[in-house]
């Protein structure tokens, strides 16, 4: 959703302006400055937060601060104390998997900031960017596959940290309204399915969801995958990141055709290296509901609140629709159903 990266393709830092005064008030009060004169500049590129590269006598800090209305088409509030279950996911991933994501430095409750390490664009690459260039770089989907069902199977194992991630409310107005209510309005023949897969997701919780796993918050450094802007964190069904993470795997066939067949084979290395370290529950039982989640989640892409912006075409929309449509309709067991289909309906 935001962002905490500069650079070519990711977000971008603009000219320097007068930083934030909650930004200071928070940063000192964090003891993370002292009286010296704070400068930074914005960052550009996510929706829902104002992101700053702040200097200090330390080195450079990435801060953030939520917004109470997200930067897009549509009317989509959110509540600004997502950034407690940020920092709160920042920290247990780190756990987890150390490297995993950035290192928190801090968090402000009252000022609603929170500050972290910034992590510098020259030792870091945006997956998202990878793939617009058509690198599909299968070991790395592998690894984010890897690490991600790393911190699932971590925060599945203690269940004492359901109590930190209460933030059922965020999660239903970031994720399942605006992404399968919002898309049954527009299918209403769908409605009762998307309803249902709603409900399964808002009931099953087993673990500390992500729950914006997508390759622009994703960073490539040479230490593996590193995972950004957690501000859906949520105690709940890790289904769902797996199945938003592989949506975007589908969707970046249309952004960049030439590398189907390599996003295809990414899909497939994504999907092995997480259900292979599934271990809370039976893998089978996992891999049906991320199955029955995609198709929802690929809908949901093109007529939910927040279209993915590089399916422009209505032809693109038009498959999209078939596809996820057919599975929605008549739900599979197997992820790799839905990638056959997928991968059918784009050879025609």
């Amino acid at each position: 959703m935001g962002a905490l990266r500069d650079g070519p393709g990711h977000a971008t830092a603009v000219e320097t302006h007068a930083v934030p005064p909650e930004f200071v008030e928070a940063l000192r009060e964090l003891g993370l400055v002292g009286t010296e004169q704070v400068t930074g500049m914005p960052l550009t590129g996510g929706v829902s937060s104002d992101i700053w590269r702040i200097d200090t006598a330390r080195g450079p800090l990435c801060v953030k601060r939520a917004l109470a209305k997200l930067r897009v088409v549509a009317d989509w509030q959110a509540p600004i104390v997502r950034n407690v279950y940020e920092s709160r996911w920042l920290q247990i991933a780190g756990d987890a998997s150390p490297g995993a994501a950035p290192r928190l430095l801090g968090q402000h409750e009252r000022l609603g900031v929170v500050a972290m390490e910034y992590l510098a664009p020259g030792e870091h690459r945006l997956w998202k960017e990878e793939l617009r260039r058509g690198h599909a770089d299968v070991a790395t989907a592998r690894d984010v596959g890897a690490t991600l069902v790393r911190i699932h199977a971590f925060t599945a194992a203690r269940r004492d940290l359901a109590a930190r991630f209460d933030s059922d409310a965020i999660f239903f107005a970031i994720r399942l309204e605006p992404y399968l209510l919002a898309t049954a309005e527009r299918h209403p023949d769908l409605a009762g399915v998307l309803e249902a897969l709603v409900e399964r997701t808002r009931t099953h919780r087993v673990a500390v969801v992500h729950g914006d796993v997508s390759p622009k918050n994703i960073l490539v450094g040479a230490h593996g995958p590193v995972f950004l802007d957690a501000e859906c964190a949520w105690w709940g069904d890790p289904a769902f990141d797996l199945a938003f993470c592989l949506n975007h795997l589908l969707l970046k066939c249309l952004w960049t055709p030439a590398s189907r067949v390599g996003f295809l084979a990414c899909f497939d290395a994504l999907a092995a290296a997480h259900l292979g370290g599934v271990d809370w529950e039976p893998r089978d039982a996992f891999e049906q509901r991320a199955a029955t989640l995609l198709p929802a989640l690929l809908l949901a892409r093109v007529d939910g609140k927040s279209p993915v912006e590089y399916v422009t075409h209505e032809r693109d929309r038009e498959t999209v629709r078939r596809v996820a449509r057919r599975f929605v309709q008549a739900p599979v067991a197997r992820l790799a159903e839905v990638a056959d289909g997928w991968r059918e309906e784009l050879g025609r």
